[in-house]
């Protein structure tokens, strides 16, 4: 009787289910109508316009255009560029390798590719350009061990440090001393060839004992206030033949900060390059076209060659940091006399 009772009892159970599940169970109805459109959103940036600022048609032509006038489209490669000493800045791929490496090819190039665009210029390091700043692909913004001296370490703290890579002293020759007898082996004696980023930091020049102090290390005006960048790739000027790529310095841009025009050479350089040029002739250390004249020298007269050298090569006429000329002029010729 109990099994009867609960065999029904399962069964009306069973039963009940049947009857919720078809009460539950949802019946498809016909498609309902559409809803209305919302409301469009506003457009994105277009993700190309960061790009087009530089990577246009006149930009690509007006780069071409002032580097065509530069001495870096002229510059010769031939046995220089092939030559591992002379790679690093006479080669792109010897430039490109160092920048890479810290070092070119013992070994040097079988072939010497000119100076151009892809030497300077790789791949973005950021595109977030609003946050991070204009980048340029430059290859190089880290600070510069200079090749003269390993111990020593150049940072212009941007753009400027791509420059400083190759315009900076060979190691081809130590900077002599203030008391050993130097001998000085060759003609091309002195900081070869590009001591523009150490005379605007204010280093590697003979400091002569005299009666100019010598400035700070990093003092100078062009140095704390401008950059290389700033200076000599400003504003195109109307000729086309400064400015830009040319690296050729347009006088008139200069006028946002020498608001009476920029001197184009330091006060009396001209007059003391001249009196030391000629008392390094009188001595015989240099010859009658300003050439290092080889032979063993007291250590102030190869002090003040090396000085001479340093100011021809540099080629600014001072201008790069006037105080460390003029103590370099003054202090060479009182040494000489």
């Amino acid at each position: 009787m109990k099994t009867q009772k609960l065999i029904s009892f399962l069964v009306l159970f069973a039963i009940s289910l049947m009857f919720i599940s078809c009460e539950t169970e949802p019946i498809p109805g016909p498609p309902g109508a559409d809803g209305t459109n919302g409301t469009d959103g506003t457009d994105g940036v277009d993700g190309t316009t960061a790009c087009i600022e530089c990577h246009n048609i006149a930009n690509k032509e007006e780069v071409e255009a002032t580097f065509a006038e530069s001495l870096h489209y002229a510059s010769p490669t031939g046995p220089r560029g092939t030559s591992a000493s002379c790679a690093q800045c006479h080669n792109s791929l010897g430039y490109i390798e160092y920048i890479k490496t810290g070092m070119v090819n013992p070994a040097g190039y079988t072939t010497s590719e000119p100076i151009r665009c892809i030497t300077c210029h790789s791949d973005h390091t950021t595109f977030d350009f609003e946050n991070d700043g204009y980048d340029y692909a430059l290859r190089n913004f880290d600070p510069v061990t200079l090749v003269i001296d390993k111990a020593t370490m150049i940072d212009f703290e941007g753009s400027s440090n791509n420059c400083t890579t190759c315009h900076q002293p060979r190691n081809s020759y130590p900077v002599p001393g203030p008391t050993d007898d130097y001998i000085v082996t060759s003609n091309r004696f002195g900081p070869h060839h590009g001591p523009q980023s150490t005379m605007l930091e204010g280093i590697m020049a003979a400091n002569v004992s005299g009666s100019v102090a010598y400035p700070g290390v990093g003092s100078a005006a062009h140095r704390k206030n401008s950059s290389c960048t700033q200076c000599h790739m400003a504003e195109k000027s109307s000729d086309g033949l400064e400015g830009l790529h040319t690296f050729v310095i347009n006088w008139e841009s200069c006028k946002s900060c020498h608001t009476t025009g920029a001197p184009t050479e330091a006060s009396g350089f001209t007059a003391d390059y001249g009196t030391l040029e000629q008392k390094l002739k009188d001595i015989g250390a240099i010859s009658a076209t300003g050439s290092p004249v080889p032979g063993t020298y007291p250590a102030k007269i190869a002090q003040a060659v090396w000085n001479y050298q340093t100011l021809k090569e540099d080629q600014s006429k001072g201008v790069h940091n006037p105080g460390y000329t003029k103590a370099l002029l003054k202090n060479s010729i009182e040494a000489l006399n």
